[in-house]
């Protein structure tokens, strides 16, 4: 497996690979793998030839006050993990490397990013949809792999490429829990002792709002309100928002049918932790 630091590095592999009829599976992440990291690595090297893992913690994506400098990272673990798992390649780019002094182009979505995420991070959508695109032409993917625990970016990378007819198949992979049910996060370790107990009520709220669901509840609006006082009941836990949206254009709803999104972004202290499931056929 290579480690590689620069955009020419990457296009020459694959440039190798393609004259080989090769296909190239794509994870791109900002490190600090995971388990649910490690899920999309293994579904890339089961359906692909070679498999591309970007590690770039990505600074367009980042507000003012979020937290950049301090996302945890740690190349040499990363490394060995996607090792360990059949990566062919890391792509770990400085910043300088992806954006030179004179950068001045992006690219920018309305409607699936006015929502969710969105609104509480009014710049996050425009430095994932800038970044992926750059990295979709670098390594140049016949399928690239995203995590359903970020419903909203993968939704909106869909849309992307269907939008600019770009060509990676984009595939959507299911969420990695602890063994208590949190979803996997590199933000996890932000979390003290006691804050890693009260961010149970993520998990523990997605569950009920599920049964609630199974149970035959089609009105959207009570199952949100449900759900925002059962993370109410955790002291430790302020909500950024519950919402029920289309799974499709990310707009609110008020029945419950599919295709049909409930997430969530909840603070844990100074942690922001999002969780999400969806309804993807009729309910019986």
């Amino acid at each position: 497996m290579q480690v590689v630091k620069t955009i020419r590095e990457v296009k020459n592999n694959v440039k190798d690979w393609k004259k080989d009829d090769l296909s190239v599976g794509f994870v791109p992440t900002m490190g600090y793998l995971h388990e649910g990291h490690g899920s999309l690595i293994q579904r890339a090297r089961k359906e692909n030839d070679k498999v591309v893992v970007s590690i770039f913690v990505n600074p367009m994506q980042f507000g003012p006050t979020e937290d950049l400098a301090s996302y945890p990272r740690d190349l040499a673990k990363d490394s060995a993990y996607c090792e360990s798992l059949g990566a062919d390649l890391i792509f770990n780019p400085e910043p300088e490397e992806m954006y030179t002094d004179s950068f001045c182009s992006y690219v920018d979505m309305s409607v699936l990013t006015e929502e969710l995420c969105g609104l509480s991070r009014p710049v996050h959508f425009r430095g994932v949809c800038t970044v992926l695109t750059k990295l979709f032409n670098i390594v140049q993917p016949d399928r690239a792999y995203f995590g359903q625990k970020d419903a909203q970016q993968l939704a909106v990378v869909k849309h992307m490429v269907e939008d600019l007819n770009m060509d990676p198949e984009i595939i959507g992979c299911p969420i990695i829990r602890e063994e208590d049910g949190l979803a996997k996060s590199s933000r996890n370790t932000y979390l003290s002792a006691e804050e890693r107990q009260a961010a149970l009520i993520l998990s523990k709220t997605i569950a009920f709002g599920q049964k609630m669901v199974a149970g035959g509840e089609t009105d959207a609006v009570k199952l949100v309100e449900a759900m925002k006082a059962n993370i109410e009941t955790e002291p430790m836990a302020r909500i950024d928002y519950v919402k029920a949206v289309d799974g499709l254009t990310m707009q609110q709803v008020t029945e419950v049918k599919a295709p049909l999104l409930v997430a969530m972004a909840v603070y844990i202290g100074k942690t922001r932790l999002i969780d999400n499931f969806s309804v993807e056929s009729a309910v019986e």
